[in-house]
């Protein structure tokens, strides 16, 4: 089974080819560089979700197209979708640019209004960034403490707390003292017909 970085990129470059788009053109719809797409085709970056949910937006699929393979089936259309726990479509340690990993935990269902993942928060964030993306976002702590920061806001997080917000408000968060997860829920809404 591929690497997600390099899966990411394949399946990205299938995309972007079977809906006639450049580079160029993605990157306008997107807001992102061409330079940037292309590292991300050629599994030389890995995007955070944040900029893969953008992507899969201009390219008018689920985030979870990019995390199937031959070995696990296309999204299903089906009513209930399960994916064990060995199964997930993880990030390796440190895998995207800002440090922290992600695992797909639904990557199975097709036609989903949710993208859920497990977050592994990195220590140390390695660039002074921070995400917005549209949608909604709900982010509950399963392990370790997080230092999330939101709107301008600090909120530190220990397992069993909940976050919930307007994922088009700058957002980031870090470790705090050792390894942190979260199981984090992108709620993106339907678009409307014009």
């Amino acid at each position: 089974m591929p690497e997600l970085g390099q899966l990411i990129g394949e399946r990205l470059r299938q995309l972007r080819r079977l809906r006639g788009a450049t580079l160029e053109s993605l990157a306008h719809s997107t807001g992102f560089t061409r330079g940037y797409l292309s590292k991300i085709e050629n599994s030389r970056k890995v995007p955070p979700i944040a900029s893969l949910a953008r992507i899969s937006q201009a390219l008018e699929t689920d985030i979870a197209y990019f995390f199937t393979t031959a070995e696990a089936p296309e999204p299903q259309d089906d009513k209930v979708s399960v994916v064990r726990a060995g199964e997930r479509r993880r990030v390796e340690r440190g895998g995207t640019t800002f440090g922290y990993d992600y695992a797909s935990v639904a990557y199975r269902k097709r036609h989903k209004h949710m993208e859920p993942f497990v977050f592994t928060y990195p220590s140390n964030l390695s660039r002074d960034v921070s995400f917005e993306h549209e949608g909604e976002e709900l982010v509950f702590v399963l392990s370790g403490r997080v230092e999330f920061e939101a709107d301008g806001k600090k909120f530190v997080l220990e397992p069993g707390d909940t976050l919930y917000l307007d994922s088009e408000v700058p957002h980031r968060a870090r470790s705090l003292g050792g390894e942190a997860k979260a199981f984090v829920v992108i709620f993106k809404p339907e678009k409307k017909a014009t």
